[in-house]
């Protein structure tokens, strides 16, 4: 919560907006609201249009997000990832946080045309598909759908894929080691049912990768991953080389 300070803002080099927005930045705490409109016009002297244009444009940066009904919240830094080859375990055990699975389900079946052609495998070949949400530190931070070809990996479905990483599963239980990935990214809104499952507001932007990873030199996975975008980030960087090739690629992916 902000705390009250006996200063008023008064003119300045700066406007009053901006005043108030950065002593808002430097109280606010993560995950609590802050003071109502009212409450911040008489703490600080100022008018509500000068509250509203401080909040919307934090609001606008991403540091506060409203939530209707409930009020105004300091929104919790994102978990920032570079693009490399790693399992989404790794990605939050080298953060200090604590990963988490809850398996949503896991069936066998014959897979769209599209997975099916992209994991090589012929018409009516069967695959596991295997839906989980990931947590780190208890907090859902991404819902996973993906294709698994059966015949490469008999039992799938008695392993502990709730237990800890599906890649080291499939590395120990199969020799099948991830090598190789490759990814695209595209943004989506929440919808209810998504909300839902990963406990977001409606609408909350999400950050959407569909992978590909081949392991043993097959095809081994194919899977379409929403991460919450109010909780994750993705860090690039790029060379002149990636500039000037045909088909740029970053590399390597997170997983």
């Amino acid at each position: 919560m902000v705390e009250q300070v006996p200063e008023r803002i008064q003119e300045g080099p700066q406007p009053k907006h901006q005043q108030l927005r950065e002593l808002l930045i430097g109280l606010v705490v993560p995950g609590q609201a802050i003071p109502s409109e009212r409450e911040l016009m008489a703490t600080y002297g100022v008018s509500r249009a000068t509250v509203r244009k401080a909040i919307d444009g934090l609001v606008a940066d991403g540091l506060l997000q409203r939530t209707h009904g409930l009020g105004t919240f300091a929104v919790r830094p994102r978990l920032e990832t570079r693009l490399h080859l790693a399992s989404f375990s790794q990605d939050m055990r080298r953060r200090g946080l604590q990963p988490s699975t809850r398996l949503i389900s896991v069936t066998r079946a014959a897979p769209p045309a599209e997975v099916a052609d992209r994991l090589g495998l012929a018409p009516g070949q069967k695959a596991w598909r295997i839906v989980r949400i990931r947590l780190a530190d208890n907090t859902p931070i991404a819902h996973e759908d993906g294709w698994y070809p059966a015949h490469l990996l008999p039992e799938l479905d008695r392993q502990d894929l709730a237990g800890g990483s599906l890649y080291e599963i499939l590395g120990s239980k199969y020799g099948l080691w991830v090598e190789q990935a490759e990814q695209t990214l595209w943004g989506e809104s929440a919808d209810a049912g998504m909300a839902a499952a990963l406990a977001a507001p409606l609408a909350t932007p999400l950050l959407v990768f569909r992978r590909r990873s081949i392991a043993g030199g097959h095809p081994i996975e194919y899977v379409v991953s929403r991460y919450r975008g109010d909780r994750y980030m993705v860090h690039m960087e790029l060379s002149r080389d990636d500039l000037s090739s045909a088909n740029p690629t970053p590399e390597g992916s997170t997983l």
